[in-house]
């Protein structure tokens, strides 16, 4: 049996006022904003203790999962982050400075540039992956395997959906 959380009690509260309406959008909703709150918390710990950002970590995250050299053009980051390409342009300087990317000229395309994640880069996107792996299982850890892998299956079905909806 699953304990009450606050957000149960807030909607008995506005079943009472409200009867005449249907509060199940709320049961799901209400309670993904509050488990992201909590989230968006331990991943900013996460991140500060590896010594990133969390839009550092985005960008570093795009270029490790490119794999080995490590190197993307701007199109693929603004695509991937959801950023406009200015705000792209001025967290690659931001990143160039701290020496956790430099630009490289794309040597299929004379004006195009890529970007590559130094050791120092890659060095910081690890620590700050193991820190996120490790504080999410945390948060997860009242859950059996089972119900992680069905959660998992529903979000994906939600976001599908919350996606076409658009």
């Amino acid at each position: 049996m699953t304990k009450a959380d606050e957000v149960t009690r807030i909607l008995q509260e506005w079943s009472q006022s409200r009867p005449d309406l249907d509060f199940s959008p709320l049961a799901v909703f209400s309670r993904l904003h509050r488990v992201a709150k909590q989230l968006n918390r331990a991943r900013g710990a996460a991140f500060e203790d590896a010594g990133l950002e969390l839009w550092e970590f985005d960008v570093l995250a795009v270029l490790r999962r490119a794999g080995a050299p490590h190197r993307v053009s701007t199109k693929v980051l603004v695509s991937e982050t959801m950023v406009t390409s200015g705000t792209m342009t001025n967290r690659i300087d931001r990143m160039v400075r701290r020496g956790l990317v430099v630009r490289t000229q794309n040597p299929d395309d004379g004006r195009g540039v890529l970007v590559e994640m130094t050791a120092t880069g890659r060095d910081l996107v690890d620590r700050a992956v193991e820190n996120l792996t490790a504080a999410e299982a945390a948060l997860l850890s009242g859950m059996t395997r089972a119900e992680r892998d069905r959660l998992a299956t529903l979000l994906t079905k939600l976001s599908v959906v919350v996606s076409a909806n658009e």
